[in-house]
């Protein structure tokens, strides 16, 4: 809470009632221009932006002086004014300054109103996220995530907090961070999945959010080594289950995103009218029909291969909301899916596709909860068994049939705000060329 000598700038409409208030609000310069007798200042506190006008008659000169002198951009100012209802100005309101206070005068800020290459602004992300399209990608990413907690609360699963360093392999181990620990190896982990596991016969429905690490070598639009995801888990819940409940969450966060950001999506220029169509249930397709329309349109894809981000592209643009492609080959994925009991080729498993090219959001499964298949599948994957023991465990004490599956927060708002690329999606991305800053 800021101290109370200040007001928010999102607070001064209801101020703006009586002409006669005087409020003082604390922020910095977005831009200055001075006609004649009057000059305008936009400043931005962080909770909006505010245009204040400065007359020169009303003002003594050094306040003047001051407003229209040497004031760069991103300047820390302190304003006091009478706020005042203008439909016209940002947010409604102006205020008519009476008394202005320099705290700090900037440099000469480095990025200007023209074209920088992507690597410039990389490189000045620090600087970057105070941009007006880079505050409301983060706004709408702040907005989906806690409409993430939400929706598990409001539905009873236990939130579980899972380790980053781990001594098992998630997913695959030729895209693992390693580190020494002690006198042991570590890896950042893929996945929390293994451990919210441990805590479902604890919970019944349970729910872990952070950040997972991918030593990809790719350079993508769609790609981070470092990237947020939730990853419920749900005891006695099948893959259909499974399905329903992405379908219900992903049409709850797209709801809840159009409702309390309309603003943002319009300063990104969002058209959203896809993302209104957006509600259960989404259409699926088995990986079998999938490879066999992929085949109709022309690709050379075969069945036992994994589905490619063309291949994704080419699936999801048959619809306007997310596609479910579900039962992959075992070959293609984790060893902890359970066997499709129809086609022990496959396992029981999904991935939700977004439209518009964005590409896998969900990727989802049943868990083998049988412990010689699963022993069988580590084993035929060639992983270590000491570091599964524990996981072993779960199977060899109450084993129950149970269902989960990740989401990633980039691509997900990514697809939602209709960025290009998922790197403006996290305030500080990692990639395979950027660890700075």
């Amino acid at each position: 809470m800021l101290q109370d000598r200040f007001v928010e700038v999102q607070d001064l409409p209801r101020h703006a009632a009586d002409p006669d208030t005087e409020v003082t609000i604390a922020g910095w310069v977005e831009t200055t221009r001075v006609h004649a007798r009057v000059a305008f200042l936009v400043v931005r506190d962080g909770t909006g932006l505010v245009q204040c006008v400065l007359p020169r008659g009303e003002v003594d000169e050094a306040t003047w002086e001051l407003g229209t002198g040497d004031l760069p951009q991103e300047s820390t100012v302190e304003v006091r004014g009478r706020p005042k209802a203008d439909a016209r100005a940002p947010g409604g309101v102006e205020l008519l300054i009476t008394g202005l206070t320099l705290v700090h005068r900037a440099e000469t800020y480095p990025i200007q109103p023209k074209e920088h290459g992507v690597e410039f602004l990389m490189d000045h992300r620090h600087l970057w996220l105070r941009s007006s399209q880079q505050r409301a990608g983060l706004r709408v990413r702040a907005e989906v995530m806690q409409g993430i907690h939400d929706f598990f609360h409001d539905r009873g699963f236990t939130r579980i907090d899972t380790p980053i360093l781990t001594g098992a392999i998630g997913e695959s181990a030729g895209t693992l961070f390693s580190t020494e620990y002690f006198d042991e190896t570590a890896y950042l982990a893929q996945t929390g999945q293994l451990y919210v596991e441990a805590a479902c016969p604890a919970f019944r429905k349970v729910y872990c959010f952070g950040p997972t690490f991918r030593a990809e070598k790719s350079k993508t639009r769609r790609h981070l080594t470092e990237f947020w995801m939730v990853e419920p888990e749900v005891a006695f819940a099948d893959s259909d289950d499974n399905m329903r409940l992405q379908e219900e969450m992903v049409s709850y966060v797209v709801a809840r995103a159009l409702d309390r950001c309309a603003e943002e999506l319009k300063v990104l220029e969002r058209d959203t009218s896809g993302l209104e169509k957006v509600a259960p249930p989404f259409p699926r397709m088995s990986y079998t029909e999938a490879v066999e329309f992929l085949q109709s349109k022309g690709s050379e894809i075969e069945w036992g291969r994994d589905l490619g981000g063309a291949d994704e592209t080419v699936l999801a643009a048959e619809s306007e909301l997310p596609t479910f492609i579900y039962n992959y080959p075992k070959a293609a994925k984790a060893f902890y899916m359970k066997e499709n009991p129809d086609d022990p080729r496959t396992v029981l498993c999904n991935d939700l596709l977004a439209p518009e090219g964005y590409g896998e959001i969900i990727g989802g499964s049943q868990r083998e909860d049988d412990f010689h298949r699963l022993q069988t599948r580590i084993r035929e994957e060639g992983l270590p068994e000491e570091p599964y023991q524990w996981y072993l465990d779960l199977r060899r004490y109450g084993s129950f049939p149970h269902s989960g599956f990740g989401l990633g927060i980039e691509r997900t708002v990514a697809w939602i705000t209709g960025r290009p690329h998922v790197r403006e999606m996290i305030p500080f991305p990692r990639l395979m060329n950027r660890l700075n800053p």
